[in-house]
């Protein structure tokens, strides 16, 4: 199911955009911020932007966000698992 934003017509062209371009950075943007909340695993929030799982974990940068965003016990748990 699609899900559809409303946004003055205008936003694009003032972020010098193409209405297709500014919708797909907002996916991407939205599809970054649930994955960095941890709402989505980087598989799911690729599927969300039509991409492949590395293309997504590669352009994460881009939004100031790290691929893997483990705290301490995290770590030590997938260490111990190693």
């Amino acid at each position: 199911m699609p899900v559809v934003i409303e946004y003055p017509k205008s936003l694009p062209d003032a972020l010098q955009q193409t209405p297709a371009q500014f919708e797909r950075e907002a996916k991407m943007a939205m599809a970054v911020k649930l994955f960095e909340m941890k709402r989505l695993s980087s598989g799911l929030a690729a599927q969300l932007v039509g991409m492949d799982r590395m293309s997504f974990l590669l352009e994460l940068h881009r939004y100031g966000v790290v691929m893997v965003n483990l705290d301490e016990r995290e770590l030590e748990t997938d260490q111990k698992n190693a």
